[in-house]
């Protein structure tokens, strides 16, 4: 799976962009979008516009960590592993009997979005199992990304020349992207376009990057850790509706 975001809808860490990239402009004439399909011929690639663009391939699967794409009312999800309590948190949000796993984040994010206020770092908490996903709501322009905190499931992120985000399960297709501004995405974490990446192990600790050197001694991104000493105020998930300007929030 793969997912680039404009800076429009998703600020990239600067922690993450490397003094000697070595990157491409990937959102330019969809060239990484051109390399996902070379390696996956079968891939689905989805242009979001100005925004960026999706991507999501079912070959080479690990049998014990599935891969799941889903569209419901313009969110877009692809999600990658396996859900143990799957069936209580189907029953809670109401899925029918072929809802998965990616409907479950799909659901999960419309009770944040719409029915809230709940604390987003308990949503994900709920979910027990391993796994890592890529949501974007072309409703609110808001991407939210997560993974579970054993870092079960390969998921990196990194910068593209122009600074642009980039996800991604495959470590080949961020390294083309992204060079050496890219990063393993950190375990018990999330990333929302209204408030940047949180832990949601620590949801009241500030994140601090801590660069990575490759074998060369070069600088390489950067690891982010929770910062035990530095605190930040609890943020929520934006609402759609006429009610709320989400902007006066973050």
């Amino acid at each position: 799976m793969l997912a680039i975001f404009d800076k429009s809808v998703a600020q990239c860490p600067e922690g993450l962009q490397s003094p000697n990239p070595e990157s491409v402009f990937a959102l330019k004439d969809g060239i990484l979008a051109q390399h996902f399909s070379s390696i996956h011929p079968n891939a689905v690639t989805i242009n979001l516009g100005q925004p960026g663009f999706i991507a999501y391939s079912s070959e080479k699967q690990n049998p014990l960590l599935p891969r799941l794409f889903a569209v419901v009312d313009d969110i877009f999800c692809l999600f990658q592993g396996h859900i143990e309590n799957f069936a209580t948190l189907k029953q809670q949000y109401g899925l029918s009997k072929s809802g998965n796993e990616v409907n479950i984040i799909i659901e999960a994010y419309r009770s944040l979005r719409d029915r809230g206020p709940y604390p987003i770092e308990q949503i994900i908490r709920d979910l027990h199992g391993k796994f890592a996903f890529i949501l974007y709501d072309c409703a609110s322009k808001n991407s939210f990304v997560a993974a579970d905190p054993d870092g079960s499931v390969p998921f990196f992120w990194g910068a593209d020349s122009d600074g642009h985000l980039v996800v991604s399960d495959d470590m080949e297709t961020i390294k083309k992207g992204c060079g050496k501004s890219f990063a393993p995405f950190p375990k018990g974490c999330f990333f929302t376009s209204s408030g940047g990446l949180r832990s949601y192990e620590h949801p009241r600790n500030e994140l601090k990057p801590v660069p990575r050197v490759d074998s060369s001694g070069e600088v390489c991104g950067a690891n982010f850790k929770v910062d035990a000493e530095a605190k930040k105020e609890p943020l929520g998930m934006p609402r759609v509706g006429s009610a709320a300007n989400w902007s006066s929030n973050y």
